[in-house]
């Protein structure tokens, strides 16, 4: 449950304290069913995992019998931001923990962002280079059925589409294209500021 973890632990951050069906109305206007693998029931599943691993700390809330609301723990903000800067480093993640870490990347300062995104653009470009070499000869020194060679253009491709992706990624949040954490005391990405729609 990586990016359902991630996600979870992110609004909640943003709200400073939220309930379940706060965090689920978040994602879902995000329209999370649609680029992640994240449905309602495993929202609240992730909420009482998080709370019982020490992440997030429980509260019952008396005026509403049954309703718990939640807040990030110190541990649980270290745990988001080795989430969110591994989503934005490793592009070996399925494409739900990077929509993830898009999602939530203004939490981080615009210095961590560039290099975490430099740390996922020269990975990428490394993966090309070994993508590039004789997809024909085998360790063995014998030659692979000719149609195979399509799983290294497929790969090639995607791994260069990557590439491209992540280098005009960055030069945008190089250039200072997104409000980044830190730079404006209402930032997307400083915790408690997000407010509900209904709330003013």
């Amino acid at each position: 449950m990586t990016a359902t973890k991630l996600l979870v632990l992110g609004v909640v951050r943003g709200f400073g304290r939220a309930h379940g069906y706060r965090v689920r109305a978040e994602l879902l206007s995000w329209g999370i069913d649609d680029w992640a693998n994240v449905k309602p029931g495993s929202i609240y599943h992730a909420l009482r995992q998080l709370a019982k691993s020490g992440l997030l700390e429980a509260t019952e809330i008396g005026d509403w019998p049954g309703r718990v609301d939640y807040g990030v723990t110190p541990a649980g903000e270290e745990e988001f931001f080795r989430l969110l800067v591994e989503a934005l480093e490793r592009p070996e993640h399925r494409d739900d923990m990077l929509s993830a870490g898009l999602a939530l990347m203004p939490a981080l300062t615009r210095v961590r962002a560039v290099a975490a995104l430099s740390t996922r653009l020269a990975v990428l470009e490394g993966q090309g280079a070994v993508l590039r070499k004789d997809p024909d000869a085998t360790e063995t020194g014998g030659r692979l059925p000719p149609h195979l060679g399509e799983l290294w253009t497929m790969r090639t491709r995607y791994v260069d589409l990557g590439v491209e992706w992540t280098r005009e990624l960055l030069e945008r949040v190089i250039s200072g294209e997104y409000e980044m954490a830190g730079e404006h005391e209402d930032a997307f990405g400083t915790p408690g500021t997000w407010r509900a729609p209904t709330e003013s």
